[in-house]
């Protein structure tokens, strides 16, 4: 969930019978009153993923500051969900630009953890 524009997201648990509600987007997701989590795998959404394990989002940079806060604390695996169309040659990455472990598309699995 969005906390505020600038924060990392927050993640809370959640199961089929508990109730949701619209979030800042529209979005349903779990109360705030719901036990926050930590993840282990992230499902990262991608416009564009390059070879090396970057990727272009939507703008906002909710992930990469979601994935160096997690990971600062614990090894999290970012898995980038998109379409073979979606490779680009390279993706112009900045600093602060969180790397995806894999990434899986109808053709393949692009594994960039040893790389």
């Amino acid at each position: 969930m969005i906390a505020a524009r600038e924060l990392p997201l927050k993640f809370r648990a959640w199961s089929f019978d508990d109730p949701l509600q619209r979030g800042p987007l529209g979005i349903l997701e779990p109360p705030p009153d719901a036990t926050e989590i930590i993840p282990d795998i992230l499902l990262v959404p991608l416009a564009a993923f390059d070879r090396s394990g970057h990727r272009i989002g939507y703008g906002a940079g909710y992930y990469d500051r979601t994935l160096a806060q997690l990971r600062a604390a614990r090894t999290v695996i970012a898995l980038g969900l998109g379409f073979a169309a979606q490779e680009i040659p390279i993706v112009s990455a900045s600093a602060h630009d969180a790397r995806l472990d894999l990434v899986l598309t109808e053709n393949e699995t692009i594994d960039f953890r040893s790389s």
